[in-house]
């Protein structure tokens, strides 16, 4: 399991350095055009804006994993041990119903946008908002895969030596 989950990992980490390598590409070629050649291209906005969208949605679950989400602990900070384990089982519980939820109705959302041509690139707007159900099909299966030490002891993984301390400052 542990191989699964860390080829998981990879993969997530590799298609978020995929899509902001292309987001930086675009907007700094589309300066470089416009500063140097007068002159800019007409869909680069639109591209970044949508990169920027599949970035946020894909690289949520990474951050879930680590801990650097927002997050408030006083609660069950302030709980005995074993109730404080069913607060975090409850909350697990939720967030999970939460982002298999919003996958649903994401795939429902973007499936319903299909004939909507975006402006600039002429594309379908359902490869855009399908960032939104993968993101939280994401969001599900790194949450499965951090659940146990969670609920147990506040525990997220620690990828590459990036303590939960860490990860939220950065």
């Amino acid at each position: 399991m542990r191989a699964v989950e860390r080829y998981f990992v990879l993969i997530n980490r590799w298609l978020l350095i995929v899509l902001l390598t292309a987001m930086v590409a675009i907007v700094f070629a589309n300066v470089v055009m416009r500063y140097v050649f007068g002159t800019s291209v007409i869909w680069s906005e639109e591209v970044a804006r949508h990169l920027m969208i599949w970035l946020t949605f894909v690289g949520s679950g990474l951050a879930l994993r680590t801990g650097a989400q927002i997050g408030i602990d006083s609660l069950q900070d302030a709980l005995p041990r074993s109730a404080a384990r069913v607060l975090r089982l409850v909350l697990a519980l939720a967030m999970l119903a939460l982002f298999v939820a919003l996958a649903w109705y994401g795939i429902d959302y973007a499936t319903r946008t299909r004939f909507q041509i975006s402006a600039a690139l002429g594309i379908s707007m359902m490869y855009v908002y399908l960032g939104m159900p993968i993101g939280c099909a994401l969001l599900a299966a790194h949450l499965l895969f951090v659940l146990r030490g969670y609920v147990r002891g506040r525990e997220f993984a620690n990828d590459d030596g990036v303590t939960q301390d860490a990860a939220a400052a950065l």
